[in-house]
């Protein structure tokens, strides 16, 4: 145990406990409102409270231990495995082990463990740290360069697409692209580069998108955009039909005010019945949050999401090298992503995707996995460099 013992000493020592009590804030108030969320059931009310606990209690250990990993060097020598891991890991959900939820088939069930798995949320801290180490091999051949564009673009299409045509998993994959977008822009990949894709995904629309609007994901785009623009030619959809979870969310955020209705009375939240909220404690945590302590406590969320990623950001500017900067650069844009789209899915003004609140939604592999990144994030603090040396280092 004496491993155990110097992850302790060497936690304690250096590693980044401010970033780990802002986690545990986050964390703990996600807490409090999945208890208020899973109060209307009728049977196992306190299932998901219980399992949200385990999961930060072993995402603390998760933090700690990362804390002492020599980030550059495990990934020197394992990535190869890391990349192995990565698609064999989410080739799971097609084996017995896979379990459909909310009709996608991105879980899998391990016998003995009291909570699902998703893989993609997990490899989703291996494929950056993995993004991280190529970006920064092919800096020093050149990052802007069409075959180092090429490579980076063909590493995040193949997990996004791995991802879509395992699971059938649309929201996903877009934190995987959203992260490759960040991580080269960090990286230093020239802006004619985003010029090009971004005209390259235009035309894909104009072409394609006669051909998929009837879908019921591509309807999950168009309500929104017709709920912004106020088209009442399709105000049904919008209240009854696709839109009618993100209808009742924005309801109850509205209906909360300035300081809510008041914890554990929710209208919404505490309704029975199943034309309330819908996915109370995983998509609409907020929605939870906006209808019983009001904005103040919408504000409180914010404002713990956004101290975390600030300290991430913060530690890759004292980051000792690229790989490292941008690795804490990815873990703050893959929180800064989805969180901007949970709660935009629950004002309405974004598309549902399927997206949980980090830190606050339930999930055990999700939670696990958010202090897991931060562990990782903390690792790199412990190694940063003192201001002087680094000046030194750039001579």
């Amino acid at each position: 145990m004496s491993w155990l013992r110097d992850s302790l000493r060497d936690f304690w020592e250096r590693g980044d406990k401010l970033l780990l009590v802002l986690c545990l804030a986050a964390s703990g108030y996600g807490l409090v409102l999945i208890y208020s969320a899973t109060r209307y059931l009728s049977v196992n009310r306190d299932r998901s409270v219980i399992i949200q606990a385990i999961g930060i209690l072993l995402g603390v250990v998760a933090y700690v231990l990362l804390s002492s990993v020599d980030l550059e060097l495990f990934t020197e020598k394992t990535w190869k495995l890391l990349f192995l891991f990565n698609i064999g890991f989410n080739l799971l959900v097609r084996t017995p082990l896979g379990v459909e939820v909310g009709g996608n088939l991105n879980w899998i069930r391990i016998p003995g463990l009291p909570m699902n798995i998703q893989p993609a949320e997990i490899t989703k801290l291996t494929f950056i740290l993995l993004f991280a180490y190529q970006c920064s091999k092919l800096q020093e051949k050149g990052i802007s360069r069409p075959s180092s564009v090429f490579q980076l673009a063909a590493h995040a299409g193949l997990m996004a697409g791995l991802v879509v045509v395992v699971s059938g998993d649309k929201g996903m994959p877009l934190v995987y692209l959203f992260l490759f977008a960040v991580m080269c822009w960090c990286a230093g990949v020239k802006l004619r580069w985003y010029v090009l894709a971004v005209a390259v995904c235009v035309a894909g629309i104009v072409v394609l998108w006669p051909r998929v609007s009837g879908q019921y994901w591509a309807q999950r785009i168009t309500v929104v955009i017709d709920h912004i623009v106020g088209n009442q030619a399709t105000l049904e959809s919008q209240t009854k039909g696709v839109g009618w979870q993100q209808t009742r969310s924005v309801l109850a955020i509205g209906s909360g005010g300035l300081w809510g209705q008041g914890y554990l009375q929710g209208i919404q939240t505490q309704s029975p019945y199943e034309n309330s909220l819908n996915a109370r404690s995983t998509d609409e945590i907020f929605a939870v949050c906006g209808e019983e302590l009001g904005m103040a406590g919408c504000l409180v969320i914010i404002l713990l999401l956004g101290a975390i990623i600030a300290r991430c950001i913060w530690v890759a500017r004292q980051a000792p090298s690229p790989m490292t900067a941008l690795t804490a650069m990815g873990y703050a844009g893959m929180l800064l992503f989805q969180s901007v789209l949970n709660i935009g899915m629950c004002l309405y003004i974004l598309p549902i995707v399927g997206l949980t609140l980090p830190f606050f939604s339930y999930g055990g592999s999700s939670i696990i996995t958010m202090f897991a990144a931060m562990g990782v994030v903390s690792s790199i603090k412990t190694r940063s460099l003192p201001s002087w040396l680094r000046d030194r280092n750039r001579i």
